[in-house]
């Protein structure tokens, strides 16, 4: 086997899980990122003044139910147990989320039991007469009804997506958390935790491999490519393209970061789902890792508002405009050779880490079968659109 050069534009999880697969079947790869850092929106350093670990770009729980992801990102760092077990702040009273028996008991003032609740939000609270939403409000309407939608979800929406709920597609609701027992686990996945010295450290190990070298704080020009047997690019899509037929709309975050001698909020994440309140959630980064222990507290508030040039993309707003642009970029990608588009900002989808693991892998594996067999090399290995 004639060992090939690969660029890999981006040092997170995607850069880092293709590098290491091509790296480890005997090929030469180098892995360039603009940041000062490895890890992408997933980095995690240490506080100088507290010790304490933190998630800069915000909070990343690592939750899945893919054995073969699981065991992949054991194999480098040391995961810890952890439940996210998430409150929000309104109406003047802290709930638990995802809304759960508890949370409908306390809101509504009663002590209803499981098939109660049940038949009470059904009954009750749910609008039957929505019968087929459309939009994420009539989806909250249709299911938990207006009292727990405007309580829950109205208002931090707003404030997330810079929009009204009614312009929102339904889809982002239609797997709505909602539970008749006590759970407050957050997520519902078979694999929940935390890497014990964070996600910077365990994407360290992977790229620590003879095959790899990394260049920080460089910025990936298209001249590039054709120093390389092929790029995969894990950058924004309309990035790669000079952004010229327009910018791809997103939403970003703002931090406000502070310090607290002690425990702030008594948990990780607190949200506020009243719109006079202008931050989305507080989020308290000791205890995303309850195994170490920090007199000191650091804090973040979190603010969303549109990405402009400049800003850190965060989420994809994928609404009608954005994906007729996709649509265009999309063809322009597979008129493109050479390239292979892959993670959150090639593809323009939001992406939990599992899946960005799961979708890396099967990319690296996917493109050394085709190089074998002398197919072509796909724009995509996970379609956007």
């Amino acid at each position: 086997m004639t060992a090939g050069k690969f660029l890999m534009v981006g040092a997170g999880l995607s850069g880092a899980v293709i590098g290491r697969h091509l790296a480890e079947a005997g090929h030469q790869v180098q892995v360039v990122d603009g940041r000062d850092h490895i890890g992408g929106n997933c980095h995690t350093a240490r506080d100088p003044a507290t010790g304490v670990l933190l998630h800069v770009y915000g909070p990343h729980i690592f939750h899945t139910d893919d054995a073969e992801v699981w065991d992949y990102v054991n194999g480098f760092a040391r995961f810890l147990p952890y439940r996210n077990r998430v409150k929000t702040t309104a109406q003047g009273q802290v709930y638990s989320l995802p809304v759960n028996l508890h949370t409908i008991n306390q809101f509504f003032g009663k002590t209803l039991r499981p098939e109660e609740a049940r038949a009470f939000i059904a009954q009750e609270q749910a609008d039957t007469s929505i019968e087929d939403p459309q939009s994420f409000e009539d989806q909250a309407l249709r299911f938990v009804g207006r009292d727990l939608y405007e309580a829950f979800f109205k208002g931090y929406t707003i404030k997330q997506w810079g929009v009204q709920p009614a312009e929102l597609p339904a889809s982002i609701l239609k797997r709505l958390p909602l539970r008749f027992n006590y759970d407050d686990n957050y997520f519902f996945h078979k694999y929940q935790g935390m890497p014990e010295e964070g996600y910077s450290e365990m994407i360290a190990k992977i790229l620590d491999h003879p095959g790899i070298t990394v260049k920080l704080e460089t910025v990936f020009s298209r001249d590039e490519t054709a120093d390389f047997d092929h790029v995969f690019y894990s950058g924004p899509l309309d990035g790669y393209f000079d952004y010229e037929l327009g910018r791809l709309g997103y939403r970003t975050l703002d931090f406000e970061k502070f310090t607290h001698e002690g425990d702030y909020q008594g948990c990780a994440v607190m949200n506020y789902g009243d719109l006079d309140v202008p931050y989305t959630r507080i989020t308290e980064h000791k205890h995303f890792a309850p195994w170490e222990s920090h007199e000191g507290s650091v804090c973040y508030r979190e603010f969303s508002r549109s990405a402009g040039p400049g800003d850190i993309p965060y989420y994809p707003i994928r609404q009608l405009k954005e994906k007729a642009l996709l649509a265009d970029y999309v063809a322009r990608a597979e008129a493109t050779s050479g390239v292979s588009f892959v993670g959150r900002l090639g593809t323009y989808r939001y992406l939990d880490m599992d899946v960005t693991i799961r979708e890396a892998l099967d990319a690296a594996r996917g493109f050394l079968q085709a190089q074998s067999a002398g197919q072509a090399i796909p724009a995509f290995w996970t379609a956007p659109l």
